[in-house]
């Protein structure tokens, strides 16, 4: 063990070229140290709503759609921001939504939406490509408030505790198969008929119906 030790020490010591091996290994460490906080901190700053809305095609469009809702301002002064509906908290997927979402940063480019006639003509696209993320990744992004343990369905309306432990509490259906339009305008149709239009399962669309 002793002669383990020391031939270990002697190759950390032994200059390599020019510098030890031990210079170039702590100096790696320091750097890497350096890379992953300026890789958190470019993280964080991009997750926050100042960020988000730093664009006119943010600010002006879906921010102003954001600020009636109780998403927004409400009784118990608890206000979800973008990232909070857009980003899950979770670091593995919250950096997988990042390099999803940097293709946004192709349409800030070339002015996909500039324009608000440019915005309303691209909404329902715009709409169905969230709609199907959401689904897709079981409404993460709900579930940073929101979750299953802490939801007393005995306080909620008979229709939504009905939908939830029918639908939600199966895993039958996410959140976004019903509470689409809770912060942003819906397209320029029915909130009904978006829902089912949508709604992949056809005992959702019975449900939608008949209620």
């Amino acid at each position: 063990m002793r002669q383990f030790i020391q031939r270990t020490w002697a190759a950390i010591r032994r200059p390599s070229v020019h510098y030890s091996l031990g210079f170039l290994t702590m100096g790696g460490f320091i750097m890497g140290i350096i890379f992953w906080g300026g890789f958190n901190t470019a993280l964080e700053v991009t997750n926050t709503e100042a960020f988000c809305t730093g664009c006119h095609e943010m600010r002006d469009n879906v921010y102003e759609e954001l600020k009636p809702t109780i998403h927004y301002s409400n009784r118990s002064g608890v206000r979800a921001t973008c990232p909070d509906c857009h980003v899950p908290h979770e670091w593995t997927s919250k950096v997988a939504r990042k390099m999803q979402a940097s293709k946004e940063v192709w349409g800030k480019l070339f002015g996909t939406i500039n324009t608000r006639e440019k915005f309303l003509a691209h909404r329902l696209s715009l709409a169905q490509n969230e709609w199907t993320r959401l689904e897709a990744n079981n409404s993460l992004e709900c579930r940073n408030c929101h979750s299953q343990e802490s939801m007393d369905i005995t306080r909620q309306s008979t229709r939504a505790a009905d939908a939830h432990e029918r639908f939600l509490f199966t895993g039958e259906k996410t959140c976004i198969n019903c509470h689409k339009g809770i912060a942003h305008q819906l397209p320029d149709m029915g909130q009904a008929s978006v829902m089912i239009e949508h709604s992949s399962d056809q005992s959702l669309v019975e449900y939608l119906k008949a209620k």
